[in-house]
Formats: structure tokens, sequence, C-alpha cells
């Protein structure tokens, strides 16, 4: 009987440790770079410095979104410039809406779960309301500049319609946020492009971790040598966040994408591939 009963309890035993490895398994983690909009060529972007850095510098900008696939949930980075609409429509305009390029993913709006908004920035929550199922994160910061009862002109709150009006959920961060709750994904409070402005960190099995700016730096010259553009908020929270930034790239050993630079595309697999 003792015998038995050593075997049972063995046997309850491995199957708990078992069910405990399972379930400390880390999920399938992928990040996939999604077009929001035409890149095009900035010739003047004396703007971009508040030191008169880069005279007669032209750079090439991008306009990105990211699909960050963890296990079977979902978080969009970022929505981009918004559809064309009208007779003229703007040249950054993207040419394939966010949900058409889920569907080629074989994903439906509903299924993502996460919006994360690096800032409230024309370019960066274009097609946010496509997605008002899901928890909008954004930095709290932000998240009062675009609730106000009197907002910016410059901002359009109207994207934020579905959260704002209590039908969606929304989160508004006053500092770093573990999204998936294993340190894998993580929204890094980096404020001073906008008072709440956050980017992005993405630890891959394969390539590494990966590290998304949000609009901290524009371009690699600015992000070189810590340009602030005339337009930001706070200067000194500014260059607070690129040396946090920065030292994190290094301890790291990060893969630095730079949402806006076109010459950071090819760091990640074309689309519809995805790095893991």
């Amino acid at each position: 009987m003792r015998r038995m009963k050593f075997k049972v309890g063995v046997a309850l035993l491995m199957s708990l440790m078992g069910a405990t490895s399972h379930a400390q398994a880390p999920a399938t983690l992928t990040l996939t770079r999604l077009d929001c909009g035409k890149t095009t060529t900035l010739a003047d972007i004396s703007r971009f410095s508040d030191v008169a850095a880069f005279p007669g510098l032209s750079i090439q900008l991008t306009f990105s979104c990211y699909l960050i696939k963890h296990g079977n949930e979902y978080l969009i980075w970022d929505t981009g410039n918004p559809m064309a609409t009208g007779a003229t429509p703007a040249p950054t305009a993207p040419q394939s809406s966010l949900i058409d390029q889920l569907s080629q993913l074989h994903l439906k709006p509903e299924q993502i779960n996460f919006v994360g908004i690096s800032h409230y920035h024309g370019d960066h929550v274009g097609q946010v309301a496509s997605f008002p199922q899901a928890t909008l994160l954004i930095g709290k910061g932000d998240w009062d500049a675009v609730s106000d009862a009197k907002p910016n002109p410059a901002i359009n709150s109207a994207n934020f319609s579905a959260w704002i009006s209590g039908g969606g959920k929304v989160e508004p961060l006053p500092g770093d946020k573990d999204v998936f709750g294993d340190g894998s994904v993580i929204m890094l409070n980096m404020p001073g492009h906008t008072p709440g402005h956050h980017s992005l960190l993405v630890k891959l099995k394969e390539k590494g971790a990966v590290l998304i700016s949000g609009d901290l730096a524009h371009f690699r010259e600015n992000y070189a040598t810590n340009g602030v553009p005339t337009f930001n908020t706070n200067r000194a929270d500014t260059l607070a966040s690129l040396d946090r930034f920065k030292q994190l790239a290094t301890n790291l050993h990060a893969t630095v994408i730079i949402q806006h630079d076109a010459r950071d595309i090819d760091k990640l697999p074309a689309f519809p591939a995805s790095a893991k």
C-alpha cells in the first residue's frame, strides 16, 4: 500500500511539474514591419535641429508600423498616416491600409489585442480608429493632451473618439509598460518629443533585442548627435530619453530601428515575412 501511494505521489508530482513547465514555456514572438505611408524625400530639415545642424542635408523619410505576435495575442505599434481621401490625397498616404495588410496575414482587426501609440502626431495615429476593440496603450502625457476638452488644434482627437467616449479600453501609461507581462515586449517611457512619448523594446529569440524609436530621433544623423527638433515639447527630457535609449541599445546589443529613416527598412524582413 505504501509503495502504491508512493508511486501515485511520484506520478502526481511529475504531472504537476510537466504542467508547470508547459505553462512557463515562452510564447512564440515575431515582429513584422508594416507599410504606413509612402516614402518621401525631405530637402529642408532645419526644423529637426534647434542648433542649426545639418545644413544642406537631404533625408529620405519613411512611415512604418509594426505587428508583434506574442503567442495568440497581437500588438500593433503605431498606425501611420491616414488613407487617402478626396481628389488630392496627401503624397505620404499609404497605398494599402493596415486592415488590408493584416488580411494578407490572415488576421482581422478584432484579433488585435493592443494598439501601442508612440505619440499623438498624425503620422503615427492615422489609422488607430480601425481598432476600437483593442486596448489603447499611450503615454499619460499624450492621453491627457488627446482627451482634453479643448485639445491643441494640431491634435486630431477624432482618431481616439472610441476611447475618449468610454467605448474602448485605454491605459494611460505614466512609465514603462510590460505589454504581455513576461518582459518580452516593453513600451519604454521616452518623453521629450511629446509629453508622453514612448519607444518600443522587443526581445526576439533569434534576432535578439530590437529597439524601435518612435520619434525619439527621426534619422540617423540626429540620433548620432543627440539632435533635438525645434517642435519637441521638452529639450531636457529629449536628451535624457536619448541617453537612456542608447544605454539600453548598448547593454542589450540591440538592433536600433529609427522608424522614419528609410535606411533602416532593411533591418527587418520585407513584408509579409517577420523577424523571430
